[in-house]
């Protein structure tokens, strides 16, 4: 297809997009030195309306409320958002999902809870082509508690299936920890399907979220998944390094028994006294002193999610995902590129990413140019598509751009 009639194209779906007006929420959106941000998988843009929320906080709420803002809203600050984010995009009902510490951190809490939970089997399965922090994690729990991992071997450019789950667990099986969205290829798992395969063998499933949360609907409670972990700052647009969150199915929670006991999960915070007795429900899963600060951001896509609804953000990351693919199509097979995410939508998640060669030394190139996609070894371009700040313009701006290099190179 011609150049002329793709960037048609990208200017009609703009038009008719529903969500186009949403663009002009974020920051920097209009920028000349960005022409195209495909990297909202990674690092989400920021809400306009975060900086007048951060200002607010610090002349106010911090400035002028002081310690009582602990007594007026910090204190149940992490569970208020848990419960506001759960309705909004986790599909899970209220007092399982809270926010704070890291993503390590809370992956391991729920990690060593959920082995607490499935006594003497000595067993956790994990893929080869998971999240980096995701395996290292359980191989040092594993390590720490003499249990063996066992391996899935997915296809690198699609994911996990539930075949291949119901091929490695057993009776020995205590954890299966997979995610929803694959980092790489960006294959979105069949969710139901797999806590099915994982329930069968009386297992427990560790469902990470992060690739997912924001731009895929999710069901955590109709699919019957057992307990989820995933980051604010990606398509939640919460910042650079805010904080987690934490799902723990309501069965659990009587005895879900974190290792990382602090003073905030205590039944009695404030009493200071001897000896940890956990609070009940899903506070249990906090530690010590919870960043407020870095819990402010995230809000304003949490409210902006409850006001569009997942299913037409899914409808708009789809539309994207898609127009991604005919452009590479059109202009990047060419040059032989390679896609290495599905094909098929039902089975892909909200970026595409792409392979060859060249792309090794290029993404700086294209970083000077405004065009900002990241680089995933050993030779992968992913295009990471926000749905509420990413237009199809952008999209054709930025395939474009990379083809003009692998002409140069």
């Amino acid at each position: 297809m011609p150049d002329s009639d793709l960037t048609a194209r990208a200017a009609e779906l703009d038009r008719a997009d529903p969500l186009a007006s949403y663009r002009q929420l974020f920051v920097g959106v209009d920028d000349p030195d960005v022409v195209a941000y495909l990297d909202g998988n990674s690092l989400g843009r920021p809400l306009k309306a975060s900086a007048a929320e951060v200002s607010d906080f610090v002349s106010h709420t911090w400035g002028s409320r002081l310690i009582r803002a602990w007594d007026e809203q910090w204190f149940d600050l992490p569970l208020a958002i848990g419960d506001r984010l759960a309705a909004a995009a986790l599909g899970a009902a209220g007092g399982q999902t809270v926010v704070g510490d890291s993503t390590t951190v809370l992956l391991y809490k729920l990690v060593r809870a959920g082995l607490a939970l499935r006594p003497g089997r000595t067993e956790i399965v994990v893929d080869r082509d998971n999240f980096p922090t995701d395996r290292y994690v359980l191989e040092g729990v594993a390590a720490e508690l003499g249990l063996t991992l066992r391996w899935i071997e997915s296809d690198p450019c699609g994911g996990v299936t539930p075949e291949e789950v119901r091929a490695v667990v057993g009776p020995r099986t205590a954890l299966v920890v997979l995610s929803h969205v694959a980092y790489r290829s960006g294959y979105l798992l069949d969710a139901p399907a797999v806590t099915e395969a994982v329930h069968e063998s009386g297992a427990l499933l560790l469902l990470d979220l992060c690739h997912s949360v924001g731009s895929v609907p999710v069901d955590l409670d109709a699919w019957g998944v057992d307990l989820a972990v995933g980051c604010t700052y990606k398509y939640l647009n919460g910042g650079p390094g805010s904080p987690a969150f934490a799902y723990v199915r309501a069965e659990y929670l009587p005895d879900f028994a974190q290792p990382i006991w602090g003073w905030m999960g205590s039944a009695r915070a404030f009493e200071m006294g001897q000896g940890y007795v956990p609070a009940d429900g899903i506070r249990r899963v906090i530690s010590g002193t919870p960043v407020v600060s870095a819990m402010i951001a995230m809000q304003g896509t949490i409210a902006l999610i409850e006001e569009v609804g997942m299913t037409a953000i899914r409808a708009k990351s789809v539309a994207l995902t898609e127009f991604a693919l005919r452009l590479v199509d059109a202009w990047l097979t060419p040059y032989g590129v390679e896609v290495s995410s599905p094909t098929d939508a039902e089975r892909r998640g909200g970026h595409v990413t792409i392979d060859h060669p060249a792309f090794k030394g290029m993404a700086e190139r294209l970083w000077e140019r405004g065009v900002i996609p990241d680089f995933r070894r050993p030779q992968g371009l992913r295009l990471g598509l926000s749905p509420l700040s990413t237009s199809f313009t952008e999209v054709l701006t930025g395939v474009a751009a990379i083809r003009d290099e692998l002409a140069r190179a």
